[in-house]
C-alpha cells in the first residue's frame, strides 16, 4: 500500500520535481527515525504514509489563496489526503491518524504521539536544508523541536551541531 501511495503522490505532483523530492526526503528521514526509535509496526505505517502526504494541501492552498503557508496546508490537506488514502484502501483508523498528522504537521505544540514528533523532525531536517537555514536557526530548531534520540543525532550530524 505504501508503494501505491508513493506512486499516487508522484502523479499528484507530476511536473513538480521540487515537491516530489521534498516528500521523498521527508519519508526517508521519517522511516529511518521511526525504525531507529523502534516504533510499532502500525505506527511506522502511519508515519510513512503521513510523510508521503504531509504537504498534500499545498496545491489547493496555492490555487485557492495564492499561498502555501503551513496553516493553509493544514487546513486544505486532510480532506485531499483522506480521499486518496481511502481510494487506495487504507483502513479508516489509519486514515484518521494520517489526516490528523497532515492537519497538524506545522503545529509544534501539544505533539501527542511519536508518529507526530518524528514527522515534525523529519520535515524540519529537510526544510532546514532546503531553506538554507543559518546556523543560529538550526540551533534554535534543534533545541525547540527535536526530542527523539535518533532525530537529534541526525540533526547534529547533518548540520555539525555540538549541542
Amino acid at each position: 500500500m505504501l508503494n501505491k501511495l508513493f506512486w499516487e503522490m508522484i502523479q499528484y505532483y507530476s511536473g513538480d520535481p521540487k515537491r516530489i523530492q521534498h516528500f521523498i526526503k521527508v519519508h526517508a528521514f521519517a522511516k529511518w527515525i521511526g525504525e531507529t526509535e523502534q516504533v510499532e509496526e502500525e505506527t511506522l505505517k502511519i508515519l510513512e504514509a503521513a510523510a508521503y502526504v504531509h504537504d498534500i494541501g499545498i496545491k489547493a492552498a496555492e490555487e485557492k489563496y495564492g499561498s502555501s503557508s503551513g496553516k493553509l496546508q493544514e487546513q486544505e490537506g486532510p480532506q485531499i489526503a483522506k480521499e486518496m488514502l481511502k481510494r487506495l484502501g487504507f483502513q479508516n483508523k489509519l486514515v484518521d491518524r494520517i489526516c490528523y498528522l497532515v492537519g497538524h504537521h506545522h503545529t509544534y505544540t501539544d505533539i501527542d504521539g511519536i508518529d507526530y514528533q518524528i514527522l515534525v523532525e523529519a520535515d524540519f531536517l529537510v526544510n532546514l536544508y532546503e531553506d538554507q537555514a543559518n546556523p543560529n536557526t538550526v540551533d534554535i530548531a534543534f533545541h525547540k523541536i527535536f526530542r527523539t534520540g535518533s532525530g537529534k543525532e541526525l540533526c547534529k550530524k547533518m548540520f555539525h551541531l555540538s549541542e
